[in-house]
């Protein structure tokens, strides 16, 4: 389907959905799943705590659906309520980040399938172990930003919609994670860690 049908359907199960048809929803719940499950996991690193935040970020959509402002687009919404939710838990309670054997389907940072070199499997993965305790130590309102910009690449306008916020509180927060992280590791260590072609060039710009 194309983008412009996809909102058509969208639509047509949210306009449902208010008249009380719960296949509706379940449409909307199953078109949108993934994208909210991994948001979940990246904030909270943790399958099962993950599956129980994206259950609650649906359920308090469900909930809110009236409010639901048509002209917004419904994954940016549920995924704004999501994040609110997964910032939320974050608050309360210090966490370790995801674990670098358990990660979420297509998005995840993972290795070619390929086999790779037991050397490369190492370096891989004290990159990422280096790279995840250090978006550890970041606030929840940067952390958010760092995971909706560099693992799912949405625009500065996209992040600002999500959060609740405007563009340049946005590029505010990416601008003083990056400095946290490379204050962190060494200006120097930081730009060629972190721009690593291993880890996707995640933090670099």
């Amino acid at each position: 389907m194309s983008s412009m049908s996809d909102a058509a359907a969208t639509q047509e199960w949210v306009q449902a959905a208010l008249l009380g048809d719960q296949d509706a929803f379940a449409q909307l719940v199953y078109a949108y799943q993934d994208a909210v499950y991994n948001l979940c996991y990246r904030m909270l690193g943790e399958r099962s705590e993950a599956e129980d935040a994206a259950q609650e970020a649906f359920l308090r959509a469900y909930l809110n659906l009236t409010r639901y402002d048509t002209a917004r687009s419904f994954k940016t919404w549920v995924l704004s309520i999501a994040s609110n939710f997964c910032i939320d838990r974050l608050r309360r309670r210090r966490l370790q980040w995801m674990p670098l054997d358990d990660e979420p389907g297509e998005d995840s940072l993972s290795l070619p399938s390929d086999e790779p070199e037991p050397e490369t499997v190492a370096l891989v993965r004290e990159r990422s172990a280096a790279v995840q305790a250090l978006l550890n130590e970041l606030s929840p309102d940067y952390r958010a930003a760092v995971v909706l910009r560099y693992w799912y690449d949405y625009s500065y306008a996209e992040i600002a919609d999500i959060m609740e916020t405007t563009e340049s509180a946005v590029k505010s927060r990416l601008f003083r994670a990056r400095q946290a992280l490379a204050d962190k590791l060494g200006a120097d260590a930081a730009s060629a860690r972190l721009s690593d072609p291993l880890l996707g060039g995640a933090f670099n710009g």
